[in-house]
């Protein structure tokens, strides 16, 4: 193994072994862009940016769409915080997602994201009731990715339009509470780093302009989140795969400029959040996985599992069907999350 692969193990094994301490917490707006979909993803502990290999690697990270070779379409829904009481039971998480390799080209991706935050009751200053509206946060985008490197490095990017609906104006304000910006991803993925089944991934999501709903002397940033991944084939025979992964997240969001948060977002060390899973697979058939998930900062931190089907029919198309469970924190036990999935 060459000097160059030892030192990026190296970085990326002290990463992933700091410590877990609680403080401050990240200034993000748009949150929602941070929801993280498909159930497999969810039941590894949301360490799943270098395991990408499905129509959700145009979310967790551009670059590894670049080694998709079949057509694929993916859906998630999320019953968000579903019996945690306080106005939460009519919020859901829905995620539709498609890619598409062109020969000597690259890959095209488009995904569309949608978190329904249900209906909510109107007052005015006096507490009197206005009636009810609805609040919901739209995503949609497209990306791009290509093999720099055959069967190695992948890099992509994807450019995304987000509208946010909070609520009507009431009081001192008549401006309804809506928003309309932009955002960019970008990418990249390394297979067999110096062994084989052992592979690398970076992404940078949601970089762009700061974010203003009523006041524009009031702006928020967007939730620019750094990820840093890796995963190991552990074994990859016709009956048994075994996979093991671990990802560490960061939201660079605080009072400065964007390209400065760069640097300055890494203050509050303490907010990284951390996953690892495990998956195994019998006959590429059925799958199992488990994992651990830590946001200290947000007190979000336990364990995640669940379980996958596919099948492969016509040697040609292949429809899978997933369902996991992840620590949701203090409001309730776990986040269900289900999808669906059809490639060819």
């Amino acid at each position: 193994m060459s000097k160059y692969t030892i030192l990026i193990l190296a970085t990326m094994m002290i990463l992933l072994s700091l410590p877990f301490t609680v403080d401050a917490i990240s200034q993000g707006a748009l949150l929602f862009l941070t929801f993280e979909p498909g159930a497999r993803a969810n039941a590894l502990g949301r360490a799943y940016s270098a395991v990408a290999d499905d129509a959700y690697a145009a979310w967790w990270n551009p670059g590894a769409t670049a080694f998709n070779r079949k057509t694929q379409l993916a859906g998630t829904h999320i019953p968000w915080l579903q019996g945690a009481g306080g106005g939460f039971d009519d919020m859901f998480y829905e995620y539709l997602g498609f890619n598409h390799y062109f020969q000597d080209i690259g890959n095209v991706n488009v995904q569309f994201i949608l978190l329904d935050a249900g209906t909510q009751e109107q007052t005015d200053e006096q507490g009197n009731q206005l009636g009810t509206f609805h609040s919901f946060d739209f995503a949609g985008g497209a990306g791009y990715s290509y093999e720099v490197i055959p069967e190695h490095l992948g890099v992509g990017g994807n450019f995304k339009l987000i509208y946010s609906y909070l609520g009507p104006g009431t009081g001192n304000t008549e401006d309804e509470g809506k928003t309309f910006t932009f955002a960019f991803d970008i990418g990249a993925k390394y297979r067999d780093l110096g062994v084989k089944g052992l592979d690398l991934a970076l992404a940078i999501q949601n970089i762009g302009p700061n974010v203003t709903y009523v006041d524009e002397s009031q702006s928020d940033p967007l939730p620019m989140t750094f990820r840093l991944g890796a995963s190991y084939q552990v074994m990859d025979t016709p009956m048994n795969k075994l996979i093991v992964s671990a990802e560490a997240s960061k939201i660079l969001a605080n009072d400065d400029p964007l390209f400065k948060r760069f640097i300055t977002g890494w203050e509050h060390f303490d907010e990284t959040m951390y996953g690892f899973g495990a998956e195994y697979t019998y006959l590429n058939l059925i799958s199992l996985r488990g994992g651990y998930f830590a946001d200290q900062a947000g007190s979000i931190v336990g364990p995640s599992f669940g379980a996958g089907i596919q099948y492969t029919f016509s040697k040609k198309y292949k429809l899978t069907a997933d369902f996991g469970m992840i620590t949701a924190g203090e409001l309730t036990d776990y986040n269900k999350v289900f999808s669906l999935g059809f490639e060819f």
